[in-house]
């Protein structure tokens, strides 16, 4: 009985011990990983959007997009990048849920009429080799100049603009949705999210 009482007082100080030091782990990364996380934001940003001068990822509006399956809020941030005091361009991030291996998430920016700039690519996890050919520039650039009024959201094995990779239709085809609904959102609520005042993000 003293031998259990033993080993129970033991494990006990071991679990106590290890569960502080992943606290302590914890604590001590998180700073750095949010400081990654945001340069990484950054510079998805900084890709999609014209040149600019100022801060887009503190120049931001905040706004409900939708609602998940649970009913939960879904907002989309929108990072507004200016030049000479000018806005130049917006960019917010859209996520495809129906990628082939799950959710696709994409950086959209937008000029000022609403045309596309770039795209990129920030989370996939679509086969290497195959739907992971989203990730090419070749692929990205077909987003280019692209608007609601010149472009058919639809790939073209669909009846669309949008040329699809050979093989592999279901990933294209998730991130035209998404693009197409992010434009959708952002040409709805343009005036807002333009004249919006900032917030601090």
């Amino acid at each position: 009985m003293k031998e259990f009482s033993r080993l129970l007082i033991t494990l006990t100080l071991v679990a106590a011990g290890a569960g502080m030091l992943l606290s302590m782990m914890e604590s001590v990364t998180r700073e750095p990983i949010a400081k990654q996380r945001s340069l990484q934001q950054l510079k998805a940003i900084s890709a999609v959007l014209p040149q600019f001068d100022n801060n887009p990822d503190k120049d931001v509006v905040d706004l409900q997009s939708g609602t998940d399956k649970k009913g939960n809020p879904v907002h989309t941030t929108f990072f507004r990048a200016r030049r000479a005091d000018q806005l130049v361009g917006v960019a917010f991030k859209v996520i495809a849920p129906d990628g082939y291996s799950g959710n696709i998430e994409v950086m959209v920016g937008l000029d000022t009429d609403e045309r596309i700039v770039a795209i990129e690519i920030l989370a996939h996890a679509e086969t290497p080799g195959l739907g992971s050919i989203i990730t090419d520039q070749w692929f990205k650039d077909l987003f280019c100049d692209r608007g609601l009024d010149n472009t058919d959201w639809r790939v073209k094995k669909d009846g669309g603009d949008i040329d699809q990779i050979t093989g592999a239709t279901i990933s294209p085809r998730a991130i035209v949705g998404a693009v197409k609904r992010g434009l959708d959102f952002f040409h709805q609520h343009r005036q807002q999210i333009i004249t919006a005042q900032g917030e601090s993000s």
